[in-house]
């Protein structure tokens, strides 16, 4: 009888082990485990940059076996949006990673292997989900929600970091985590800013140099609506002054500037606790987005 064969070594990207396959991950995330490791996990869509490290950092500083997927999820993207042309860059992601001393494993997985034929099962949230973005990008949190569940339960952590600047986001993966009772916890890590004060993001590699220099005046306007908001400005106003300088730095079109509270995301006619600052706007081809806590 010939014996089985021996599960391979993962292949590897600037010297990271990476997994293809969900039973490569879980072979590997088994190992860890059975050195006595907890494992930590942060997802991503690749073209990393500080914010995505720093999230990873979290898994390091926590003393975890560190988990990085790369996987740019069609299913939360629109046919009119950006799929095709959102930038692919492995190698240099797992250079990244590997000079912050920031992964243990990359999880890099084909979109036949997340969502094979006959893929039919699909997860919906409600509360923090409705709203804002969900008023611009109906089909998003959908997308996000499904391949959320899929990977927190291929990679089984002890926890998953996501970061405050998609901050709807963030609230309903904490919803569906609490209401699908997952054993994981979820953390949060700030925002990571350009030194004035653009949030990080994979677009912005879309701007233009005109349109990064705008940009910028993102983070300024929502910090000046705090402040209008914190001194008794009539919080609807407050928005409507946001919209309008957006527009006046020379942003062409703004889907909201919304306060609303920090927990919930619920709408508020005054602030009596922690809330939250959101805008959405568009430069050119590029959607941005940013929020602060007021």
């Amino acid at each position: 009888m010939t014996p089985p064969a021996k599960p391979t070594a993962p292949q590897s990207l600037a010297g990271i082990p990476v997994a293809r396959t969900v039973g490569e991950l879980r072979r590997e995330i088994a190992q860890a485990r059975a050195k006595g490791r907890k494992i930590g996990f942060v997802p991503t869509m690749g073209a990393l940059h500080e914010g995505h490290v720093s999230l990873a950092r979290i898994s390091r500083a926590r003393g975890a076996f560190g988990v990085v997927s790369i996987f740019v999820n069609p299913t939360q993207f629109a046919p009119t949006e950006d799929f095709n042309r959102y930038p692919r860059t492995e190698e240099a992601d797992a250079t990244k990673l590997r000079m912050a001393e920031a992964c243990d494993l990359l999880f890099i997985p084909s979109p036949a292997e997340m969502y094979p034929k006959g893929f039919a099962t699909h997860v919906a949230v409600g509360g923090p989900s409705e709203g804002l973005e969900t008023d611009f990008r109906p089909h998003f949190f959908g997308g996000v929600a499904t391949v959320v569940t899929k990977l927190l339960t291929q990679v089984g952590p002890d926890f998953a970091v996501f970061g405050e600047k998609d901050y709807q986001q963030l609230l309903v993966i904490k919803r569906l985590v609490a209401d699908l009772n997952l054993p994981v916890e979820i953390v949060p890590g700030f925002t990571v800013r350009e030194p004035d004060g653009l949030a990080m993001s994979s677009r912005n590699a879309y701007l233009s140099a005109d349109e990064r220099a705008t940009a910028a005046s993102m983070n300024r306007v929502l910090m000046e609506v705090g402040k209008a908001a914190r001194r008794g400005m009539d919080l609807r106003a407050a928005e409507k002054m946001g919209e309008e300088a957006l527009i006046e730095a020379g942003f062409q079109k703004v889907d909201y500037v919304a306060i609303r509270d920090a927990a919930t995301l619920a709408t508020l006619t005054k602030l009596d606790g922690p809330a939250r600052v959101l805008a959405a706007a568009h430069l050119g081809k590029t959607r941005l987005i940013d929020n602060l806590g007021i």
